[in-house]
């Protein structure tokens, strides 16, 4: 083969690659954001589309078992057999004529299977679909039968469905909050970045007055003034506002640097002298060009979303009853006589955490991948 077909060879080889797939390729590479991404979609599948599915109670289902201990799942019996399907053993109640408490113990007299695709309490899911299936429960012919793998809390209600339940609103308030904080930060950072002059001076100031104070006193005035007489779906659309009236400014200052850097680009001059207007310039030009940016910005700010929330919710200036969040479940938890008899109450704890670390990780991934022309 010649010299010059070897070259032709080479060149048709060589294939040209998009930015889009660039990151793709760079985004797959990095092990920990491929595992945040697919935990978040896990947390969402899971708890925003499907908790009454994967929730083997409804939320609001009680049982005479008042702030009862988790219940171990076995494979083996006490005779030491074992069983290809889990069961759990049921449960003893004692009162403590002392501490005045009620102690529950592990009956092995009493067993309880576990089955897949249970017939339980219908529901609607996705909302609007009638389905009575659940992914596991007991026995659905024994009305006696029980399973409360995470206990319950004190009302007696089970606390892994209500910690399904729970991560819906905190996810949901994650996401809306933060797609109203990209709303207004992205507009007045463009608005300030494009025109300047006294625009960008009243706008950076504005944000700067916001910056100035410090997030807690401030979460806590303004939750605070929120009546408790409202509606829940008031009280969660006000402390969502409340989140977004926070969180805004620094993401406008991001956008207004970034706005800074591309209005003198040649393809934005060119569309001035093509006499477009500073809407169309600023909308089908100028932001299009941040969202790499912002994608990565939103992704990190939507951490700081739910744990807003969390810690609000668990002061009790936040969500309340009858809604349900991973801070409202902490609520149970906010005295040390519950830490000290109810520890299974601190199981959403681990929740949270896993949710914010994912959404860190996919965050740092894709500020990674955004730069695929960057170092390795």
């Amino acid at each position: 083969m010649s010299e010059n077909d070897m070259t032709n060879g080479q060149k048709k080889e060589q294939v040209s690659q998009s930015y889009w797939s660039l990151v793709w390729w760079k985004f797959k590479k990095n092990r920990l954001a491929v595992v945040g991404g697919i935990l978040v979609l896990l947390f969402y599948f899971v708890c925003f589309f499907f908790a009454e599915f994967f929730s083997p109670y409804l939320l609001d289902t009680k049982s005479d078992y008042l702030a009862a201990r988790p219940q171990t799942l076995h494979f083996i019996d006490q005779e030491g057999n074992f069983h290809l399907r889990p069961f759990v053993y049921g449960l003893r109640e004692e009162v403590d004529q002392t501490l005045r408490k009620r102690f529950y113990y592990e009956d092995p007299s009493v067993k309880f299977d576990l089955y897949l695709f249970v017939k339980a309490e219908p529901y609607k899911l996705l909302g609007f679909i009638s389905w009575d299936r659940h992914l596991f429960g007991v026995d659905p012919d024994n009305p006696d039968a029980y399973a409360y793998l995470f206990g319950t809390d004190r009302l007696g209600r089970d606390l892994f469905s209500r910690i399904i339940y729970g991560g819906r609103l905190s996810l949901w308030i994650g996401l809306l909050g933060q797609f109203l904080t990209m709303f207004l930060g992205i507009t007045l950072g463009a608005i300030s970045g494009y025109y300047g002059g006294a625009t960008d001076i009243i706008i950076q100031r504005l944000a700067e007055f916001v910056a100035a104070f410090p997030d807690i006193p401030l979460f806590i005035a303004l939750a605070a003034a929120i009546p408790v007489w409202w509606e829940p779906q008031s009280v969660y659309l006000m402390l969502t506002l409340i989140l977004v009236f926070i969180r805004w400014n620094g993401l406008a200052r991001q956008v207004r640097g970034l706005i800074l850097s591309l209005r003198e680009r040649e393809y934005v001059l060119a569309a001035k002298s093509f006499g477009a207007s500073d809407r169309r310039i600023m909308f089908n030009h100028l932001i299009p060009g941040t969202m790499s940016h912002v994608i990565v910005i939103a992704t990190l700010m939507i951490p700081g979303m739910i744990l807003s929330e969390t810690a609000l919710s668990w002061l009790g200036l936040g969500l309340r009853p009858p809604l349900t969040s991973w801070g409202v479940l902490l609520q149970e938890v906010s005295n040390v006589r519950s830490v000290r008899f109810n520890p299974w109450l601190l199981i959403p704890v681990p929740f949270v955490i896993l949710a914010i670390l994912s959404f860190n990780m996919l965050g740092d991934g894709l500020r990674d991948a955004l730069d695929p022309y960057g170092g390795n």
